[in-house]
């Protein structure tokens, strides 16, 4: 079997309880609060190597280095519903002899795996995922979007204007062609909370592309988790708060992450950068599930 990276977070009915005295009554009377059992899986969707880093700050801060890249992507089930989040590189990768190079020499992309037979062996089919969102609409998240045409795509207007825009579909028409068949669509505007209880969030945080956005995943048994997308693409990007020279809005970006490391902090939640190697192999592999 192909190499297939999946991450299960199985988490059991947690209850806090609350306290509340009723107007007029001195005897407190307890509420349950239960958290709903959440299972995280994470795939491969590729690899990429940027071999011209210096795209990855406005400066000339990595002249001259390269870096390998993962490219994850998510499946959340929540007893209401399943999530895609992400859908990693193109299909067509799959089966080619070598490595594909981009014309600008920037990127080299490798895809080895279907999404069909990825969501298999957790015993899932395409029609099981009811909504897909992206964390924005760059090649490498985009991949396998098209597949869940029936699925629901959630999206922030602003990705939504510029995705399907005129000037999108005819200058970079590949970035639209892999979007188009997702019709069935939920325009967000801000945040977004995907099945009403807090647990699978997702928040706007624009700046990469116009509606980019990350997603926050509330696991009481094993501590909140974040899903940075491409806020981030590797360590040192984070630490120095340092902006790709391709960035749609540099300072939307850098307001972004602010708001994203408060809100991290707030929640004090584990943070995953997506694109991290380090990060994607360290996440538990069947049958070594968190439990």
């Amino acid at each position: 079997m192909k190499k297939i990276l999946v991450l299960l977070i199985l988490i059991g009915t947690f209850s806090c309880k609350q306290t509340k005295k009723e107007l007029g009554d001195t005897e407190e009377k307890t509420v349950e609060i239960t958290k709903p059992e959440i299972k995280l899986y994470t795939f491969s969707g590729g690899n990429v190597k940027a071999n011209m880093l210096e795209i990855f700050s406005q400066d000339t801060t990595y002249t001259g280095q390269s870096k390998e890249f993962a490219d994850a992507f998510y499946v959340i089930s929540h007893p209401k519903g399943n999530l895609m989040w992400d859908a990693g590189l193109p299909e067509g990768l799959i089966g080619l002899p070598e490595p594909f190079t981009d014309p600008s020499g920037a990127f080299t992309v490798s895809r080895k795996d279907s999404v069909v037979n990825q969501l298999a062996s957790i015993g899932m089919k395409v029609a099981d995922i009811d909504f897909i969102a992206l964390s924005h609409t760059h090649f490498d998240h985009t991949g396998h979007a098209n597949v869940f045409a029936e699925s629901t795509w959630l999206v922030q207007q602003t990705e939504y204007d510029f995705i399907t825009s005129e000037e999108t579909q005819k200058n970079n028409a590949d970035n639209y062609n892999a979007i188009k068949e997702l019709q069935k669509t939920k325009k967000l505007n801000g945040d977004f909370d995907v099945f009403g209880d807090g647990s699978v969030v997702i928040k706007s945080m624009p700046g990469h592309t116009p509606g980019h956005q990350v997603l926050y995943l509330d696991m009481p048994e094993h501590g909140p988790l974040l899903l940075s997308g491409d806020l981030y693409h590797f360590y040192e990007n984070r630490e120095h708060q340092r902006v790709p020279s391709f960035n749609f809005d540099v300072d939307q970006t850098k307001a972004s992450m602010v708001a994203f490391e408060a809100f991290a902090e707030e929640k004090e939640a584990k943070v995953y950068i997506q694109h991290a190697k380090g990060d994607f192999e360290k996440l538990p592999k069947a049958p070594n599930f968190l439990k």
